[in-house]
């Protein structure tokens, strides 16, 4: 499947979000769940800067999804997100049976970046989501917006 414009409509979301995180002293990643029906039905960003890493936007979605969603609902739903999910998050979205990925920024170019800007790796391998989840499906990256993405993570990181 490739990236639509109904995706960047929805990735341009992701973007607002990742930059209300950076505008907020928090990392820049934003994420929605929307239903089969086109419906957005959970939206968040990072919220890591309290000090529990585990605050990430995909993450809280397949908790929400998963207190909130049938797992037919689930498995028909899309995650779009600014950045390609960690490997914490793919595991999150593939226990509780969410569908389709649709990313702006792979893993691997945030990584290209980090390294291009002097930044240390964090503690966790940064993995393709097909990596972590078997029969995954995503779509990424978005070129359209993948500077924008570039110039909050060097805000907050470069």
């Amino acid at each position: 499947m490739s990236i639509t414009e109904q995706d960047l409509v929805h990735l341009r979301r992701c973007v607002e979000l990742a930059r209300e995180g950076i505008e907020a002293g928090d990392e820049p990643f934003g994420s929605v769940l929307v239903d089969a029906d086109g419906e957005v039905r959970f939206e968040d960003r990072n919220r890591v800067a309290g000090g529990d890493e585990t605050r990430h936007p995909e993450f809280e979605i397949a908790r929400w999804a998963a207190e909130h969603l049938t797992p037919d609902e689930r498995a028909a739903a899309t995650v779009y997100t600014s950045g390609e999910h960690c490997p914490m998050c793919s595991a999150a979205h593939g226990w509780v049976g969410l569908g389709r990925i649709v990313y702006v920024a792979s893993s691997a170019m945030l990584t290209g970046w980090l390294t291009e800007w002097g930044v240390a790796p964090g503690p966790v391998a940064p993995l393709p989501v097909q990596d972590v989840v078997r029969d995954a499906v995503v779509d990424g990256p978005a070129p359209e917006l993948v500077e924008e993405i570039k110039e909050l993570q060097r805000r907050r990181f470069g």
